[in-house]
């Protein structure tokens, strides 16, 4: 089970009873998620019945309305407060920066900052690709599908589940995005600034497959070859092999495989290999790394990991990447492949849109 989310702001849960309230989700249903998401004690079935009364008769706001006769506690010296506090480290977390507030709401004190000061949050992002109607017709029956069969075995389904697919890792690492961000205004001259490794950076290509329990195969490219369907294909027997030594049983209970579709992943051998295997290949859409169990959870825990890392040789990039992807506890590796019920669910909300969280 994932770890409670602790201390959320007032406005967090009820944004949730807003959006659970627009499916139609009954009171007693949303009051036994939100306990489940956030602990037993975060509000009551009676105060969840209120506010769904509240949206239902065209309430939107989640916030609490101001109240006339009632002093406001954001003054003028805490606003200044706040300001200094933000200038002198412009990478905090909203939930780091509470720490020096706790008199006042995590929510409050993001208004302050970006309403109050004007500050934003910069980080030059990468997007997908930008979505054909055909292509968000693809991930839309693809999450009909995916949502179909998890309907009908539940959780069951999630246990046939192997998703593996490549990625660099580097001798050297640079701070990822996220990692780079800082608050500043609009109008700040200067915006933050991160360095950029060339193409020709030393680095190895990793392969790497996984399941509900934990790494089931770590696969590092010898360097001057390339993924080829030859290749794929053997590393796809290596696969099998491990499921046989690892997942005793797992064999016989039909493997569903997710992998993208990559050309060495979709040639005639590589399918005519998965057919002998007697596996099932779930027809992952084009252009969506968003429902990727590996692209949107394991590898960005990952490159998290190696940010401002340096490897002196091959060998010892692989045995620390492989070290750490066997350190990592089997309960994050299930809520990387539970991830995939919400994400084809909100795909599916978002008419094939891209699914951001």
């Amino acid at each position: 089970m994932s770890a409670l989310i602790e201390n959320p702001a007032s406005c967090e849960v009820r944004a949730v009873i807003r959006f659970l309230t627009a499916k139609n989700c009954k009171p007693i249903e949303i009051y036994r998620q939100l306990c489940e998401v956030y602990g037993d004690n975060i509000i009551t079935e009676g105060g969840v019945r209120q506010w769904v009364i509240r949206f239902k008769n065209g309430r939107t706001n989640v916030h609490d309305e101001d109240r006339s006769g009632r002093p406001s506690i954001v003054t003028a010296e805490l606003v200044e407060k706040v300001d200094a506090k933000v200038r002198e480290n412009r990478r905090f977390t909203i939930t780091e920066l509470s720490l020096s507030f706790p008199q006042i709401s995590r929510s409050l004190l993001h208004e302050i900052i970006s309403e109050k000061l004007g500050y934003h949050k910069f980080c030059a992002r990468w997007i997908p690709k930008i979505l054909t109607e055909d292509h968000k017709n693809q991930r839309m029956a693809a999450a009909l599908h995916f949502l179909d069969v998890y309907h009908k075995d539940g959780d069951s389904l999630l246990d046939r589940i192997v998703t593996g697919d490549e990625t660099w890792v580097k001798h050297v690492n640079c701070e990822t995005k996220l990692q780079s961000m800082q608050w500043g205004h609009t109008s700040s001259p200067q915006k933050p600034q991160k360095c950029m490794q060339t193409m020709s950076a030393r680095k190895l290509m990793a392969t790497v497959f996984w399941d509900r329990q934990g790494v089931i195969l770590v696969d590092f490219l010898e360097r001057g070859t390339t993924i080829n369907s030859q290749r794929y294909c053997q590393t796809l027997q290596k696969l099998r092999r491990a499921i046989q030594n690892k997942r005793r049983g797992m064999l016989s209970s039909k493997i569903l495989l997710i992998h993208d579709n990559a050309r060495p992943h979709t040639a005639n051998v590589t399918r005519e290999v998965l057919e002998s295997f007697k596996w099932e290949l779930f027809p992952h859409p084009p252009y969506s790394p968003d429902l990727a169990p590996s692209d949107f959870h394991l590898f960005p825990a990952m490159k998290k990991w190696l940010a401002m890392q340096r490897f002196d040789d091959d060998e010892q990039l692989q045995e620390e990447v492989t070290k750490w992807l066997k350190a990592q506890a089997a309960d994050f590796f299930a809520e990387g492949i539970s991830k995939l019920v919400h994400r084809y669910d909100k795909c599916l909300n978002l008419n094939g849109d891209y699914v951001e969280k």
